[in-house]
C-alpha cells in the first residue's frame, strides 16, 4: 500500500513538529514517529533555549561562547545565523503556545549554564522540552493538513537502490519504507520532500539521558542510502545524572549548576576547581571528564551534587521536577547532595546538511540532533540544540518548499515491500543480547576517555555482531526491535570509525594514545 504526500517528517520532536507546522502552509504533511507522538529527546530537555533576549547579553557574546565550546571546529556562518535567528524562534514557539516561565514584570526568568558568560537560558520550569512538545503537538493536531502516523518505524528511505529503472543521475529521495507496529505491515511512504528529524544515538551506550527510541534510525538510514556524515565521534555526556538502580539515568540539569549547586567527591570536598577556571560552570566536556577522573582515581561510583546551601524553598519552585523525582527515591536535595554519574546524552555529528538542511542526497533534508549543521563543532554549548532544531527547521522548510515546486509531480513508480521468503522471527532469542552487547562494548571502549586498542577491539566484536544482525535481517521478517538493532550496530561503527580517524584529542573526544588538540591536521570536519 502506498501513501502520498507532498511533504513526509520522519520524526516528532522540536525539528519535525515545527518542520511540519510551517510545511503544512504549503501543502499535505505525513508526519510518522516511532512511540506515541509525544516521546522524543525534546520532550526530557529540562534545561532550555540559549537566546539573546536580554539587555545585558548580545549576538556577539553568544557566538563567542558556542566557538569557544566547540572548540574550533564550530561553522562561524552556521553559529552567526543560528544566534541571529534565535529571538524569531523563540517567539515562533510562544506563538504556538509555548508557556515560558516569566518575571513578575512579564520578562523571560532567564537562567545560566555552563560555558556561558551570561545568563540567557529561556525555559519552562524544569521541563522546558515536554512544555515545547505539548505545544507543538496539539498545534500539529489541529492542523489540518498534518496527519500523525503514531507507532509507525521507518525501515529505510526510498532511492535509486529500489527502482528497477535505474536510470538516475546521482541519488534522489522519494520517502521511506514504514512499518506500521501495530499491524506489522510495511507500506510506501512516497514524497517529493522527505525531512529527517529521528533524534539522537543514545541506546548506543548502556547508560543514557536518551528515551528508548532514540536508537540512530537517522543518521543509520541516511548513512545506508549514500549520505554523507560527520563528526560521529563528538559524543556529549552529560556530567550530572542521578545514580541510583531505578533511576533510569535520570538528568539532573545544569541550570542547577547555574543556579549555585557544588560537584563534590563522597568525602565532601570541591575539584572542579582543578580543572577549569570556571569550575562548575565549566563546558560539558570538561565536567564529564573531571568527574570520570575523579571517579577512576577514587574507585567510587559517583559524585556528589550539593544544593544544601542554597535557598530551599527557590530549589523546589525553581527545581519541581528533579525535586520531586528525587523525593520519590527518598532523597531531599534541600536537605542531602545528588548522587550523580555521566551519561551519554547528545551527538554533535550527525547527517552532513547545508544552512538550509539539504543532504547530500536529492530531495532529503534533515533538521535537530540528527543532523551535522556544523553549529556544535566538537562539543555542543548547553541549551543550543532546541535553539538549532527551531532554526534550522525553518530554514530547511524554505528550501524544501523552493525543491518541491520544482520537482512535484516526477515521483517514480517504486516496489511495494515484499517479505517473500522470509519467516517469523523465532530466533530473535538468539541475536537479542546483541543490543546489550553493543552498549557495554561502547561504554566500556568508546567513552569519556578513548584509547586506539580499546577503539579497535569494540570495532572487531561489532563487526562481528552486525553481519549477524544483516544476515538475521535478510532472512526474516521485519520487527521494531530488529530495525533498533540493526540501526544501533550500524552507528556504532560508524563512531568508532570517526574516533580512530581522529589523531588528536579535541572537544568531546579525548584519546590517551593523542592527549593534545592539532590545529595543523586535525581543524576539520571528520566526514564518512
Amino acid at each position: 500500500m502506498e501513501i502520498e504526500s507532498d511533504f513526509l517528517v520522519i520524526g516528532s520532536g522540536i525539528a519535525g513538529l515545527s518542520f511540519a507546522l510551517k510545511a503544512a502552509r504549503f501543502g499535505r504533511v505525513n508526519l510518522v514517529t516511532k512511540k506515541d507522538n509525544t516521546e522524543s529527546n525534546t520532550n526530557y530537555a529540562q534545561g532550555g533555549i540559549a537566546v539573546v533576549v536580554s539587555p545585558e547579553d548580545s549576538f556577539q557574546r553568544h557566538v563567542e561562547d558556542t566557538l569557544e565550546a566547540g572548540a574550533g571546529l564550530c561553522h562561524p556562518d552556521a553559529v552567526e545565523m543560528l544566534v541571529r535567528e534565535g529571538p524569531c524562534g523563540v517567539r515562533e514557539l510562544m506563538d504556538w503556545g509555548v508557556r515560558f516561565s516569566l518575571r513578575k514584570a512579564g520578562v523571560f526568568d532567564l537562567g545560566r549554564e555552563g560555558g556561558h558568560s551570561v545568563k540567557r537560558i529561556v525555559h519552562a520550569a524544569d521541563l522546558t522540552g515536554r512544555e515545547v512538545e505539548r505545544a507543538l503537538v496539539a498545534a500539529a493536531k489541529a492542523n489540518p493538513n498534518i496527519t500523525i502516523f503514531e507507532n509507525h518505524q521507518a525501515v529505510d528511505l526510498l532511492t535509486e537502490h529500489h527502482l528497477k529503472d535505474k536510470k538516475q543521475d546521482g541519488i534522489h529521495c522519494w520517502g521511506a519504507y514504514v512499518l506500521d507496529e501495530g499491524r506489522e505491515v510495511v507500506f510506501t511512504f512516497k514524497s517529493m520532500v522527505t525531512f529527517l528529524a529521528t533524534g539522537g544515538v543514545g541506546q548506543v551506550y548502556l547508560h543514557t539521558t536518551n528515551p528508548g527510541i532514540a536508537t540512530g534510525d537517522g543518521i543509520a538510514m541516511a548513512y545506508r542510502a549514500g549520505a554523507s556524515v560527520a563528526n560521529l565521534e563528538f559524543t556529549q555526556f552529560h556530567p550530572t545524572t542521578l545514580y541510583h538502580p531505578d533511576a533510569n539515568s535520570f538528568l539532573i540539569s545544569e541550570r542547577l549548576r547555574g543556579y549555585g549547586a557544588v560537584l563534590k567527591t563522597k568525602d565532601g570536598r570541591t575539584f572542579m576547581e582543578n580543572y577549569h577556571p570556571q569550575g562548575c560552570l565549566a563546558p560539558r566536556d570538561v565536567v564529564a571528564r573531571a568527574i570520570d577522573n575523579e571517579l577512576k582515581k577514587r574507585g567510587e561510583d559517583y559524585v556528589l551534587l550539593d544544593a544544601t546551601h542554597l535557598d530551599k524553598e527557590g530549589l523546589r519552585s525553581h527545581f519541581p521536577t528533579i525535586y520531586q523525582k528525587c523525593l520519590s527515591y527518598n532523597l531531599d536535595v534541600t536537605e542531602e547532595p545528588i548522587p550523580v554519574v555521566p551519561a551519554a546524552h547528545y551527538i554533535c555529528g550527525g547527517v552532513v546538511t547545508d544552512l538550509d538542511g539539504r543532504t547530500s542526497i536529492e530531495g532529503l533534508f534533515a533538521g535537530g540532533e540528527v543532523a551535522c549543521t556544523g553549529v556544535h563543532g566538537a562539543n555542543r554549548l548547553a541549551s543550543n540544540s532546541l535553539l538549532e532544531a527551531v532554526v534550522f527547521s525553518d530554514r530547511a522548510v524554505k528550501g524544501t518548499v523552493k525543491y518541491w515546486k520544482e520537482h512535484k509531480g516526477k515521483l517514480p513508480l517504486i516496489p511495494t515491500w515484499s517479505d517473500e521468503g522470509t519467516f517469523d522471527p523465532e530466533e530473535w532469542v538468539l541475536i537479542s543480547h546483541d543490543k546489550q552487547e553493543i552498549q557495554r562494548l561502547m561504554w566500556d571502549y568508546v567513552g569519556i576517555v578513548r584509547a586506539t586498542h580499546r577503539l579497535k577491539r569494540a570495532q572487531e566484536r561489532i563487526q562481528l555482531i552486525a553481519k549477524e544482525v544483516e544476515d538475521f535481517y535478510r532472512k526474516t521478517r521485519v520487527t521494531e526491535g530488529l530495525i533498533e538493532l540493526r540501526n544501533i550496530t550500524t552507528v556504532a561503527l560508524l563512531i568508532i570509525e570517526s574516533a580512530m580517524r581522529r589523531k588528536e584529542s579535541r572537544g568531546l573526544h579525548y584519546i590517551l594514545d593523542y592527549p593534545n588538540t592539532d590545529d595543523k591536521y586535525w581543524k576539520k570536519d571528520t566526514i564518512l
